[in-house]
């Protein structure tokens, strides 16, 4: 990716992405596009357990590592992390992928369940395809939307189903980054853009529509190296209109670096989208 400018979109780990492109000499441009908010009071948590004292949660699902994190420091806010610990200790306990993981075992907590890669949706019913969840109760860790088809399903099995709110997405509280990417991909200088989330390319659309250039934003990515995470990421961009030239295998951000890599040494740059993902 020699001389390629990359634009990068990832917040919590842009400096490290940012850094694996500038080792394969490529230029990283920084566009931070969301801010993970914590929103979780203290009194939510003493709520949550004297519910789960009233009826105990058989089953709880972890979707993100920042979220389970902000459950536990509301708790340590309140005072109750070793209830919690201990009503967890009760519990099958189910985590969508390595972020959650690593929250719950600073915590000490036993995992029992482990979605398998790509940690979506469907990976995370498969891995509890084999439980019995009729009449069962189950608590799952939000992300910063609603997972409305993990809920479907989850009752469909037979399960009531409880969702609690840790953190949510926002815009980041500077745009301009995001404006001057906007700018860049109209000027046709950006060769290649990663995206590592879905709500990316939300926001991307959400600040391009108040910059006045969201009508043209699809054709103008499809014209660059559309490197996207996973197949929830891919989902959202072909959503808006954009298609992923490649998804990283497995979804992790050495893959991700090192197919980007290779879609632009192989003659990926700007004005053109050389391949697609499945």
């Amino acid at each position: 990716m020699k001389s390629k400018i990359v634009a990068i979109l990832e917040t919590r780990t842009g400096a490290h992405l940012a850094e694996m492109v500038t080792r394969r000499g490529g230029t990283a441009m920084s566009a931070p596009a969301l801010e993970e908010v914590p929103d979780i009071e203290p009194a939510a948590v003493i709520a949550l357990l004297d519910r789960w004292r009233a009826r105990a949660f058989d089953t709880v699902i972890f979707q993100t590592g920042v979220g389970t994190a902000a459950l536990f420091a509301a708790a340590d806010a309140a005072g109750v992390t070793d209830p919690l610990l201990a009503q967890l200790a009760a519990a099958r306990t189910v985590v969508r992928g390595p972020k959650p993981t690593a929250a719950l075992n600073a915590r000490r907590v036993r995992i029992d369940i482990r979605a398998q890669t790509p940690f979506t949706t469907e990976t995370v019913l498969d891995a509890l395809s084999g439980v019995d969840l009729s009449n069962s109760a189950v608590l799952v860790q939000r992300y910063g939307a609603a997972n409305q088809k993990l809920t479907d399903a989850l009752r469909q099995r037979g399960a009531a189903v409880e969702e609690i709110a840790t953190y949510r997405w926002a815009l980041p509280a500077d745009c301009g980054p995001l404006e001057r990417l906007l700018d860049a991909l109209r000027g046709d200088t950006v060769d290649a853009v990663v995206f590592t989330s879905a709500v990316q390319i939300h926001n991307l659309v959400s600040v391009a529509r108040a910059h006045g250039t969201a009508e043209d934003l699809p054709a103008r990515l499809n014209r660059r190296v559309i490197a996207s995470i996973g197949p929830v990421c891919s989902t959202a961009l072909r959503h808006y209109g954009v298609t992923p030239t490649f998804e990283a295998s497995p979804p992790k951000l050495g893959p991700l670096i090192e197919a980007l890599n290779a879609a632009l040494t192989d003659g990926g740059t700007v004005g053109r989208n050389p391949t697609n993902a499945r």
